[in-house]
C-alpha cells in the first residue's frame, strides 16, 4: 500500500487542531486573553500604549515586536500568541502561497478580544488548510521559492510539516498561559 503523506500531514494538524487547540480556546475571556503574567510582556495593545519600537498594526491595536528579539526573548500573552498563530503561521503562509500575497503585519487589524481573535485564528486555519489540500504530489515537491527566504529552496511538503511544527507549540503556550490563568498563578516579587 503507497504511503500518503500528504494526507498524514493533513491529519496531523487537523487531529491537533480539532482534538487540542480549538477546545482549549473555548471559554476564554478578554481578562484571560490579555493576561500578563510577568512585568514587560509582549501583547496586543493600544498603539498609545507599545512597549517596543517595532510595534505594528493598522488600527489602534497593535503588536509588541522587536527584530531582533532581545535576549531573554519577553514573555508574551495569550493575544500576542494567537496573533502570531492567525498571522504570521497560518493566515500569512496562506495568504502567500495559496491567496493574495502575504501582507505585513502593519495591515493587520489586530483582534480586539478574545472572541475576535479566536475566529482570527479560526480563518487563518481555514485557509492555510484549504491551501495545503489543494497541493497534489507534484506541488508538495516544488520548492517554495523567494517569498519564504532561506526556505525558497525547500519543498511544500517541509513548510507544511513546518507550520504544523509552529501551530503545536505556540497552541501549546497558549494552553500553559490558560492553565497558569486558571490556577491563579502570580509571579514572585523580588529576588
Amino acid at each position: 500500500m503507497p504511503l500518503d503523506w500528504k494526507q498524514w500531514a493533513i491529519d496531523q494538524l487537523d487531529w491537533y487542531w480539532q482534538m487540542s487547540l480549538r477546545p482549549r480556546l473555548t471559554g476564554m475571556t478578554d481578562d484571560e486573553y490579555f493576561w500578563e503574567p510577568v512585568p514587560g510582556c509582549w501583547s496586543i495593545r493600544p498603539r498609545a500604549t507599545a512597549v517596543t519600537r517595532m510595534a505594528a498594526g493598522k488600527g489602534d491595536l497593535v503588536i509588541d515586536f522587536e527584530f531582533p528579539e532581545p535576549t531573554p526573548t519577553p514573555v508574551t500573552t495569550i493575544a500576542w500568541r494567537l496573533g502570531h498563530i492567525g498571522s504570521g503561521v497560518l493566515g500569512f503562509r496562506a495568504d502567500n502561497h495559496f491567496g493574495r500575497g502575504a501582507p505585513n503585519f502593519d495591515e493587520v487589524e489586530w483582534p480586539a478580544s478574545a472572541e475576535a481573535a479566536i475566529a482570527y485564528v479560526e480563518d487563518g486555519y481555514a485557509r492555510w488548510m484549504a491551501g495545503v489540500r489543494s497541493l497534489d504530489a507534484e506541488a508538495l515537491a516544488r520548492p517554495i521559492g523567494p517569498a519564504e527566504g532561506p526556505w525558497a529552496e525547500r519543498s511544500y511538503a517541509e513548510l507544511v510539516l513546518h507550520i504544523s511544527r509552529e501551530a503545536i507549540h505556540h497552541g501549546a503556550e497558549v494552553a500553559l498561559l490558560r492553565d497558569l490563568y486558571a490556577h491563579g498563578f502570580s509571579a514572585p516579587s523580588g529576588p
